[in-house]
């Protein structure tokens, strides 16, 4: 049996562009972690990419909690 996030990668295209997103913020707030000094412009990408992933993370969640209702 398919777990709710599994349903929701396989067949809901909201939910597969938030975890792209998701990936693509991850991935630039990696980018910007290995460096050893940041820009004012830098500190300020970090903290509003933080904020996008948790608000990515919180709407995933959602999808995920409706799913599970659903079947159950």
């Amino acid at each position: 049996m398919l777990t709710p996030r599994d349903q929701l990668l396989t067949g809901h295209d909201e939910f597969q562009r938030l975890v792209q997103e998701h990936s693509q913020y991850s991935q630039r707030l990696e980018s910007l972690i290995q460096k050893r000094y940041l820009t004012d412009d830098e500190k300020l990408e970090e903290v509003r990419l933080k904020k996008l992933k948790l608000r990515l993370k919180d709407q995933m969640q959602n999808l995920e909690q409706q799913v599970q209702r659903r079947s159950a």
